[in-house]
């Protein structure tokens, strides 16, 4: 399969609820978005096999005659390959992609429930559900498969491969298990989880799994672990965001629908009481996730996420490292207590310890780690 000429690609349409950037910029529409199905098995590294696994994926703009204009991005844990929707930003006017000159290619993570194979997807040699008896992806196992589908686009080498949290894991994978293949680098906001990032995993997974509608796993697509997800989600925002930016928004105030945790209605006076703005605004969260997410994927890519370690299966860091033959830029968030910046920052100067040409940059902001989502803008200046 090559990728289509601009006669070719019909016009893509973007996924319901889109917005354009905050400047007025009209949301970029994929050229092209399809699947990709990868031929036998795709053998992963903890020893399982996935059989004709797809990838779901969506190109933006055209490759040139050349085959040099391509561009990956990877995106975070529960994004989707319509890059266009949740970073707009980066296609604006001045952004850090032009699309009358990059070729864009976004892929949706294994284990996904937006398009790609993942615990919700039919196994093709049982005929079942795959359900909780979804294998173990790593990010490796993701640039491999991406790797293939990048060949079927003709795409052999990649002038920029970017992405933020375990789109930023992707993105250091690819520039050392295919050094040949990328050019420059952006790794946003991440390195390997530490023990408080494992930690916060752990209680999501835990708040999915003691939820009675998960039953093990097996749950009916009509009635999913709701309350689980929306709690395990509401965990995962606290970790995105960062305690200065939740004083400034909410403060001690109460909860903004009128309830009063001092109250001596119905709702207050107890044990539990009214909420403040703070617990509705998690609530909210939680309960918007549950619209848009599966449980079961959600577990999958907390597991792709906990056991990255970009040295797996290498002597040693140093000669994981050396591999890399791609330029790198390291973001940190100054406020980002998930991936801490000064984690970040040596992180990087780790990986150039080994000769690898590698610059760290930092975006100072109270949004946390979200901040390359919320902050678009200060990180197309940093990146540029």
């Amino acid at each position: 399969m090559s990728i289509m000429t601009e006669a070719q690609i019909p016009a893509g349409t973007a996924s319901d609820g889109a917005k354009a950037p905050a400047a007025g910029w009209p949301t970029p529409q994929p050229t092209y978005e399809g699947d990709f199905v990868l031929d036998g098995h795709l053998l992963l590294d903890c020893g399982r096999t996935l059989a004709s696994p797809t990838l779901h994926y969506a190109v933006y703009g055209r490759l040139n005659a050349a085959r040099d204009n391509a561009v990956l991005v990877c995106h975070a844990l529960s994004g989707s390959a319509q890059v266009g929707v949740w970073w707009p930003e980066l296609f604006a006017p001045g952004g850090l992609l032009r699309l009358e000159d990059d070729c864009v290619v976004c892929v949706n993570l294994l284990g996904s429930c937006y398009g790609s194979t993942g615990p919700g997807s039919v196994d093709p040699e049982t005929g079942e559900v795959y359900g909780p008896d979804f294998p173990l992806v790593s990010i490796r196992d993701n640039v491999q498969a991406q790797a293939r589908l990048m060949d079927s686009l003709g795409i052999r080498n990649l002038r920029l491969v970017l992405g933020g949290s375990i789109g930023g894991m992707q993105a250091l994978e690819w520039a050392i298990v295919n050094p040949e293949r990328v050019e420059r680098a952006a790794i946003i906001a991440v390195a390997p989880l530490s023990a408080m990032g494992l930690a916060l995993n752990h209680l999501q997974r835990k708040a999915i799994q003691q939820d009675p509608d998960w039953a093990a796993g097996h749950y009916l697509p009509q009635r999913p672990p709701r309350r689980g997800l929306a709690l395990a989600r509401q965990i995962a925002m606290l970790s995105y965001k960062a305690a200065p930016l939740f004083d400034e928004r909410f403060g001690r105030n109460p909860n903004r629908n009128g309830e009063d945790p001092r109250g001596l209605d119905d709702l207050g006076g107890g044990l539990i009481g009214g909420r403040f703005d703070i617990a509705g605004y998690l609530d909210h969260q939680g309960q918007r996730f549950i619209d848009r997410f599966d449980a079961n994927a959600y577990l999958a890519i907390l597991r792709t996420m906990d056991t990255w370690d970009p040295a797996h299966g290498y002597p040693s860091q140093a000669e994981a490292y050396r591999r890399i033959r791609a330029c790198l830029t390291f973001v940190g968030i100054s406020s980002d207590w998930l991936f801490p910046p000064d984690s970040v920052r040596q992180f990087a100067y780790t990986i150039r310890a080994a000769g690898v040409q590698a610059d760290y940059r930092e975006m100072t902001t109270d949004h946390g780690h979200d901040a390359f989502l919320a902050e678009q803008a200060e990180l197309v200046r940093l990146l540029q």
